[in-house]
């Protein structure tokens, strides 16, 4: 019980820290890596870490991709 305290505790911190406008991919990735950890050995708080991470580190990825397609397609201004 007192691992599960500090899991949730942790990812309040870091969702606490990043801000919710940093927080896209984050908790998604978190839930993943979280499950994965705690298959993987108990290691759900680094997997969780991890997730966070990779899933933030996706989304701008996602993201800065769509910014590029849009200025690609809308109309050069003159």
């Amino acid at each position: 019980m007192n691992h599960k305290l500090a899991s949730i505790i942790l990812a309040s911190a870091m969702l606490a820290a990043t801000g919710a406008a940093q927080a896209e991919g984050c908790l998604k990735g978190a839930a993943v890596g979280g499950v994965a950890g705690h298959v993987a050995g108990k290691h759900g708080t680094a997997g969780a870490v991890g997730g966070c991470a990779i899933g933030h580190h996706e989304a701008n990825k996602k993201e800065k991709k769509a910014q590029q397609a849009a200025a690609a397609s809308a109309p050069a201004a003159k």
